[in-house]
């Protein structure tokens, strides 16, 4: 490994940080490794000290893909904690502050309040006054500007409770090479929670809106990093007809409780399937745009990817971006932890989690050989548009060594996740590779 000087400290160099620097030149430097197996003497060597660092042979390893951290070194480890969060949970940074859940802790079918992952622009506001907040329904294309207290909310409209998978759209950053800018997530900045609020379009709809509406905008209480009180951390939004889809809400509760303060307390927007960055937390505006909102984090490279196919590390001109809409299809294994010791005689069951923007899950499959064959496993259907499904697989192995569980999703149109990554892209977003757990069979 390389160590590096920080403060006066040598700091050694982790396994994921050199593969995520050059997986190439790290299969070489940490496994010798070479991505030549027509010659097959450096290919196998490196596979022998591959095995040997994993305490195994690598029974499938032929089929490996050079430049591939083993999923048994894929892991991180936290610094500290979040008040009201699961002591699992790893921070990535502090200002302002955002962390993830560790895969194996989402097995749930419903994501609990303490594991729901962090994803914050700006400073959260420090007190909330309750009898006091507000929510101003405003903009070019609305017919009554209105403002709602909480109280107002809730009585004038009718509630409603649904499970919606938020995820972030820099989820599985840190796979990307070259490196893309941004908090370096792996696989935790997802969640799939039972919220509950008032329908946006009800709000919306009873205030009026004008025929030349064509997307609205959130506003929020989140202080910028700068102190600047006129400028706002974060101000997305979304198209009209995502905003009156009977899924998008104004939400005060999730799992039957308030919602966290880390997670937009008192109130926020939850649109499930799409960026979460478009729910927009500590809500106190939403405008009814005659264009294309225009605020903080809409324009340049925020939350975009190139309109068509672009070479690894290419400059890409912001005129040449186009706004997230969908999330990709996906899926986790969110049971055994990755790593896991396995007797060779026993069944092996794994389990996880699929979803897909706007669409269903329709096939779920898992590998054992690195891709080279797959298994069909049963998936659920979601509870109700924009959830989650859950799968689970009973499999076998043929002898004892390392083994990589990969698991891969097939939406309602036929696109399957890729096995390694897609599309690579400035900002590191949409990463829906196919995720893997590792497992010792002995």
């Amino acid at each position: 490994m390389d160590n590096k000087k920080i403060n006066n400290k040598v700091v050694e160099k982790g396994i994921r940080e050199l593969y995520q620097k050059d997986p190439i030149k790290a299969d070489l430097e940490v496994f010798g490794r070479t991505t030549d197996p027509v010659s097959r003497r450096g290919f196998l060597t490196g596979l022998s000290a591959m095995g040997a660092a994993l305490g195994a042979e690598v029974v499938f390893g032929r089929f490996m893909p050079s430049g591939l951290i083993p999923a048994a070194f894929a892991s991180t480890t936290d610094d500290f904690k979040i008040l009201g969060k699961h002591p699992g949970l790893v921070v990535l940074n502090d200002r302002p502050v955002n962390a993830e859940v560790p895969v194996h802790l989402l097995n749930e079918l419903i994501t609990p309040n303490n594991k729901l992952f962090v994803r914050n622009n700006g400073i959260p506001p420090e007190k909330v006054d309750l009898n006091n907040w507000t929510l101003t329904i405003d903009g070019e294309s609305v017919k009554t500007s209105k403002t709602f207290t909480l109280a107002e909310l809730k009585r004038k409209f009718k509630h409603y409770t649904y499970q919606l998978t938020l995820e972030c759209g820099g989820n599985g950053r840190s796979e990307f090479n070259p490196p893309a800018k941004g908090n370096q997530w792996s696989t935790g900045a997802v969640s799939c929670a039972q919220w509950t609020g008032v329908r946006l379009k009800d709000v919306l709809e009873y205030c009026g809106i004008n025929d030349d509406a064509v997307y609205i905008g959130y506003h929020s209480a989140d202080a910028h990093l700068s102190g600047d009180p006129t400028k706002e951390a974060i101000s997305r939004g979304v198209p009209m007809n995502k905003a009156l889809e009977n899924e998008s809400l104004i939400a005060w509760a999730v799992n039957g409780e308030d919602i966290p303060m880390m997670n937009g307390y008192p109130l926020r927007l939850v649109f499930g399937g799409w960026p979460a960055s478009t729910s927009g937390k500590w809500l106190t505006g939403i405008s009814i745009r005659d264009r294309i909102h225009d605020g903080k984090k809409m324009t340049g490279k925020a939350y975009r990817t190139p309109c068509k196919p672009v070479d690894p590390g290419t400059k890409v001109a912001d005129s040449d971006m186009c706004i997230i809409e969908n999330m990709p299809v996906k899926s986790l294994v969110t049971f055994p932890k990755s790593g896991v010791r396995h007797q060779l005689k026993d069944k092996f069951i794994a389990k996880g989690h699929a979803w897909v923007g706007d669409k269903e899950v329709a096939k779920m499959h898992v590998s054992i050989d690195f891709g080279q064959t797959w298994q069909k496993v049963e998936i659920s259907k979601p509870v109700n548009r924009n959830a989650w499904q859950h799968w689970e697989a009973s499999l076998t192995f043929p002898q004892s060594g390392y083994y990589e569980v990969w698991a891969k999703a097939t939406d309602s149109d036929g696109v399957s996740q890729p096995m390694v990554l897609p599309g690579w892209n400035p900002k590191g977003y949409l990463n829906n590779a196919c995720h893997r757990i590792a497992v010792q069979v002995v």
